[in-house]
C-alpha cells in the first residue's frame, strides 16, 4: 500500500504486517522488480485485489501466488477468480464480495476496528482535560476550506448548529476534531463560537478512540465519519453528491442529510438541527 496508508492499518482486527511501496513515484523496473521479490519471498497462498487494472493483474501474476483474486475487468486474465463489481451496494459489502472465491458467502459484518489500550488511555485523559469525562459531549468533524467544493460545509452553518445546541443543551460540551489540514477553519469556528473545545488527535487510533466516547458524532463525508461507523457512535452524516446506500450500512444510529443539490453547503442548519432533536 502506499507510505500514508499505512497508519490506517493499525487499528485493523485482520492485519499481522503491512508492506509500503510508493506506487505514484516514478518507479524504476528495478523497484518493481524488488516489490515483487518481496512479495515471492514470503510465499503467500492467496491475494486479494480490488484494482481492476491489467498491471495490477500482471504484479500479482509475477509474484506467484497461486489463488489471485480481483475483479472483472482489464487485469481478468491474471486472476485466477474474478468477481463482478456491484458498486451500487455498501462500500464495505463491495470488498466483502472478494472473499467468495474463497468460500466465504455469509453477510456482510459490521464495520470493527481494534483500538490500542495506549489510544485508550489518551482518550481517557483528554476527555479529563476537556471536562467532558462525566458529561458526555457531542463531537464534530467540520472539515475545512481545502476539501472539494461539494463537501465544504460552511463555518457560518456550523456555528448555526453549534450555538443552537448549545442553547438546547448548555450542560453538553461540543468538542470539535483538528486536523493538519484545518487548523485555520477550526480555530476561526472557534473565534466565533468560543465556549467549544478542541481536540488535535494524532493518529487514526486516537481520533477513533475519542469519537468512540462521544455521544453524538456529527460529520461531512470524511475517514472519520467511517471510523464512527466502526466504533458504533451514533452519527449524523452531512452529505453531498454521496449515496448513503453506498456510504453507510442501513442502522437507526447512522442517520443522513443528504443536500438535493449535491453541495453539501447547501444542507440548512436547521434541518440539521432537526435531525439531532428528533434522534
Amino acid at each position: 500500500m502506499e507510505p500514508q496508508s499505512k497508519a490506517a492499518y493499525g487499528v485493523s482486527k485482520s492485519v499481522h504486517e503491512v508492506l509500503t511501496f510508493d506506487y505514484k513515484d516514478r518507479n524504476s523496473l528495478a523497484d518493481w522488480g524488488n516489490l515483487v521479490g518481496t512479495i515471492r519471498d514470503r510465499e503467500y497462498d492467496v491475494a486479494i485485489s480490488a484494482g481492476q487494472s491489467w498491471f495490477v493483474g500482471l504484479l500479482l501474476w509475477l509474484t506467484g501466488i497461486p489463488k489471485r483474486i480481483g475483479y472483472q475487468g482489464n487485469g481478468t486474465l491474471f486472476l485466477t477468480d474474478s468477481i463482478p463489481c456491484q458498486i451500487s451496494q455498501y462500500a464495505a459489502a463491495i470488498y466483502y464480495d472478494l472473499l467468495k472465491p474463497l468460500g466465504i458467502d455469509k453477510p456482510c459484518p459490521e464495520l470493527a476496528i481494534n483500538i490500542p489500550k495506549s489510544a485508550l488511555d489518551w482518550a481517557k485523559q483528554e476527555q479529563q482535560r476537556l471536562g467532558t469525562e462525566q458529561t458526555g459531549y457531542i463531537l464534530i468533524y467540520a472539515g475545512s476550506d481545502r476539501l472539494p467544493p461539494a463537501q465544504i460545509y460552511p463555518q457560518q452553518s456550523w456555528q448555526e448548529i453549534i450555538q443552537e445546541c448549545q442553547k438546547q443543551q448548555p450542560d453538553l460540551p461540543i468538542v470539535v476534531i483538528q486536523d493538519r489540514d484545518d487548523v485555520e477553519f477550526v480555530r476561526s469556528l472557534q473565534a466565533d463560537c468560543p465556549n467549544i473545545k478542541i481536540t488535535a488527535p494524532e493518529d487514526i487510533s486516537k481520533l477513533a478512540a475519542i469519537i468512540g466516547g462521544a455521544s453524538l458524532m456529527l460529520s461531512i463525508n470524511s475517514p472519520a465519519l467511517q471510523l464512527s461507523v466502526a466504533v458504533q457512535t451514533y452519527t449524523i452524516a452531512l452529505l453531498g453528491g454521496a449515496d448513503p446506500r453506498q456510504l453507510l450500512p442501513k442502522s437507526d444510529k447512522f442517520l443522513t442529510i443528504k443536500s438535493a443539490t449535491a453541495q453539501t453547503a447547501d444542507i440548512s442548519p436547521k434541518t440539521v438541527l432537526e435531525k439531532i432533536w428528533a434522534g
